[in-house]
């Protein structure tokens, strides 16, 4: 994992198979000229004590909601949710660094919930503050970021942008991993990163955010440091027929388009909504 900095950390370690090249993804997009990008920067975005994050809206959300922080499951402050765990209502006072556009620190928001929290699938928390996204906006001048409702494309241009290093990283969707596995963990539909967005330790949670549309597509969360195989901060891909390719230097997120349908009037999290597709406890 690009991981929580001062955590806790145990060894794991999993069994792969042989090794082979990774079948090529779906979601591929037409050869075509890129949109104008967007202009994509730190506001919004927000320092944990060992991670980033962002403060994050759906389609639906309204400004009256009580605004959401997303970062990773495995920066929750409990300690990483155990494999086929799911975290929902835990109380929570965990506080936020709020940055500008420049970076710069010009609030705290503060927690009153864990609404969601797993790393079976998918690596996510999401975190409800104590206050509203218009109280947001009418004491900072901050909007948050909307989480994109469809799968992401490859070939897109993104940047990761961490609140914890105040620091961007530009590249684009290389394409998407069947399955990615870590230690004791697996990811379902990973996002695969070009080279250039060498993330690190204290990055996980970032907004993965399409520079075109300036929309979060992802939370970053992983990369394979050191060239081994399936352990810990060195996750494989393993493809439909069991084949595991590793790619030391290459780094990953996970997608977010499938969380805005388990999220309904007010904010308020249904895991039996229709088409929400999140695991369930």
């Amino acid at each position: 994992m690009n991981k929580p900095l001062l955590a806790a950390i145990s060894s794991l370690a999993i069994a792969g198979v042989g090794a082979a090249p990774a079948v090529a993804a779906p979601h591929s997009a037409p050869h075509s000229a890129k949109a104008a990008a967007v202009t994509v920067n730190f506001a919004g975005t927000v320092s944990l004590s060992n991670c980033s994050g962002s403060v994050i809206r759906f389609p639906g959300s309204a400004d009256s909601d009580p605004a959401l922080v997303l970062t990773n499951g495995h920066c929750l402050e409990t300690g990483f949710p155990a494999p086929g765990e799911v975290i929902t209502g835990q109380s929570s006072s965990r506080s936020f660094g709020l940055l500008n556009a420049s970076g710069s620190r010009v609030g705290t928001l503060r927690a009153n919930q864990v609404v969601y929290s797993t790393m079976t699938d998918t690596d996510v928390t999401i975190y409800r503050t104590t206050t509203t996204y218009a109280a947001i906006r009418s004491t900072y001048g901050i909007s948050p970021l909307t989480v994109q409702d469809t799968h992401p494309v490859a070939g897109t241009a993104i940047k990761v942008v961490s609140g914890y290093w105040k620091r961007t990283y530009s590249c684009d969707v290389d394409g998407f991993v069947y399955r990615l596995k870590e230690g004791d963990w697996t990811w379902k539909d990973s996002v695969r990163y070009t080279s250039s967005c060498n993330t690190i330790g204290g990055t996980s949670g970032s907004p993965v955010i399409d520079t075109a549309t300036g929309k979060v597509v992802a939370v970053n969360n992983t990369g394979n440091e050191d060239g081994e195989r399936c352990t810990e901060n060195n996750p494989c891909e393993v493809d439909e027929s069991g084949n595991v390719t590793v790619r030391q230097g290459i780094n990953y997120a996970e997608e977010t388009y499938n969380i805005p349908a388990c999220f309904t009037t007010g904010n308020k999290l249904n895991l039996a909504a229709s088409g929400c597709t999140l695991p369930k406890p």
